[in-house]
């Protein structure tokens, strides 16, 4: 054997002893990743071809690898409709050069009809002769489960725990929110009291009247007028925040209500005759003093109570 062929043979050995150990980097690489539900991709920027490196990005959506292609056509196209066009555009923000790195929390649609929350990091890292982005790497996070146990967290914090519906502090937050708006709103804060509850809970016990406390709650939901909020405030007390509502739809509401409370309400262990005492303030946005609203709904509800119960008042701030 020559000298030059004893070279060659150097070479080629040292070439696959490398492509060994680059293998094993890789696999070691790849189950580190998988590990974390993180996804490594490479986009060729000029025909859309994406590389994933350690697992196929279709995976995390309920695709094999044959069912959906690698390409940034076919991943808009799983992007959530909401979220299209702010992940799109923070895309063609980076390429543009607008924006030094690309990073956005978003939704994809699951192949069986779900989605999942992603955090999708990346950055341009080659350039072509003309300056123009030609490959980009980044990062293709599952943060699914995290970004539920946030909403979910988000919604204790803000609903009634027995009901579902708002709590007390998320309707200030919503009536605050609402008198944000540039044009005056006609609006209304409707006080709800439920009649003869207390005798609920005396005769069929708490878990009954917990019952109706829920049953009362979705029948607000079902029937309170389109852009309508409905709150429990603690008790038998229930507070409803409508905005661009005519005061025929507003009576249209409390009629409706009033005589779903002449009929005794089925429960497990008996029936439940109650009525609604109500008191609805009207009011014009912006208007600021939420706890003035709220008095004078309690005041106009507790007129009816003293009248009889189960009846509406009108009301009107200044």
């Amino acid at each position: 054997m020559n000298e030059h062929q004893r070279k060659l043979e150097q070479l080629i050995e040292e070439n696959r002893r490398l492509q060994r150990e680059n293998k094993r980097l890789e696999e070691k690489l790849n189950a580190a990743l998988d590990g974390t539900g993180l996804c490594l991709w490479e986009q060729h920027v000029p025909t859309g071809k994406l590389t994933i490196f350690n697992m196929e990005w279709g995976q995390m959506l309920g695709y094999s690898s044959q069912e959906l292609e690698a390409t940034v056509d076919i991943w808009k196209s799983k992007l959530h409709p909401d979220d299209y066009q702010k992940v799109v555009g923070a895309l063609e923000d980076h390429l543009s050069g607008k924006t030094s790195s690309y990073q956005v929390i978003h939704r994809m649609l699951h192949k069986n009809g779900s989605h999942s929350w992603v955090s999708d990091r990346g950055r341009v890292v080659e350039f072509d002769s003309q300056g123009q982005p030609l490959r980009m790497m980044g990062t293709h996070i599952d943060i699914t489960q995290e970004k539920r146990y946030e909403l979910e967290l988000a919604k204790l914090a803000s609903s009634d725990p027995l009901t579902g519906v708002l709590n007390r502090a998320k309707l200030e937050q919503e009536f605050h929110a609402l008198n944000q708006a540039d044009a005056p709103q006609n609006a209304a804060l409707i006080f709800i009291d439920l009649d003869d509850f207390k005798a609920v809970n005396d005769q069929l016990g708490h878990r009954s009247g917990d019952a109706l406390l829920i049953q009362v709650a979705r029948r607000l939901s079902e029937i309170a007028p389109d852009n309508t909020l409905v709150a429990r405030m603690g008790g038998d007390e229930f507070v409803l925040l409508s905005h661009q509502t005519s005061w025929q739809t507003l009576n249209t509401f409390v009629e409706t209500l009033l005589e779903w409370g002449k009929h005794a309400i089925p429960l497990e262990n008996g029936v439940a005759n109650i009525g609604f005492s109500i008191g609805v303030c009207q009011f014009t946005t912006p208007y600021t003093e939420f706890n003035l609203l709220y008095n004078l709904a309690d005041q106009a509800m507790y007129q009816i109570k003293k009248q009889g119960k189960h009846g509406v008042a009108f009301v009107q701030a200044n």
